[in-house]
Order: C-alpha cells, then structure tokens, then sequence
C-alpha cells in the first residue's frame, strides 16, 4: 500500500496538487495584486461629532436599555455614573467595564472607533442625561 504523504516535487505531489486545483477561473483580464496596499492615514478632520457617534454605535444598547446600559435621558440611571468623573466614565466606555448592573463592550463593540470618538460619544450622553 502507497504513502498518503506526498514528497515535495514527486508525481504523487503534482497529482494530488492537480485533484484539489480550483475547477476553474475567471479572468478579468487584470493583473492579480499580491496583497491591498495599506489604507493611507486620515487627516485630521478637526472635533468628532459625539451625536453621531451616538447614532452609529452606542444607541444600540443606550437607546435601549440592553446589557444594564443606563438610557440617555434617564437622569437617575447616569447620576451615579457622572459622579464617578469623566475619566472613569471613559476608561469604561474605551476599555470596557463589567460591574454589577451590567457590561460595557470596549468602545461599544466597534474597535474601529478612536479613543476620541468614544470620548466625544460619552460626552454626549452625560449632556443629554443630566
């Protein structure tokens, strides 16, 4: 009875290389590109809108009350939280926080947004909850 490892370079190689081929290929008549380049840095495009930020990410559990995220709006549910300080307000909402009356995701479950954008978010909502 054969080998089931194919060596390198052997027929046994080839062959099996030629049963797992794709059955086909569609040519675009582009190149293929190795890899996407590096998408270029953004420029800074001056104060991040903490409103949209809001209406982007963070309205989907403060809109709604999930996980034990205080509403905005709701000035008993924030005032705890505002006395704690705005630092710590957003070492919770960039970093993440689990505590007794709930669990806030890092950066609301979209690492894509900036510690700035988070910031601005937050501010936002305290605004919005006094």
């Amino acid at each position: 009875m054969g080998s089931l490892l194919a060596v390198p370079g052997s027929s046994a190689a080839s062959t099996l290389e030629e049963r797992i081929a794709p059955v086909g290929m569609v040519n675009t008549g582009a190149p293929i590109a190795a890899a996407a380049p590096a998408p270029a840095p953004v420029a800074d495009a001056g104060p991040v809108d903490g409103g949209k930020t809001y209406n982007t990410t963070c309205v989907a559990c403060h809109g709604t009350g999930v996980a034990g995220a205080p509403k905005v709006g709701d000035a008993a549910a924030w005032s705890a939280r505002i006395a704690q300080g705005e630092a710590v307000l957003f070492d919770h909402a960039i970093n993440g926080y689990n505590g007794a009356a709930g669990f806030m995701p890092a950066k609301g479950g979209n690492p894509g947004l900036s510690d700035e954008a988070v910031k601005a978010a937050v501010q936002h909502m305290v605004e919005n909850s006094k």
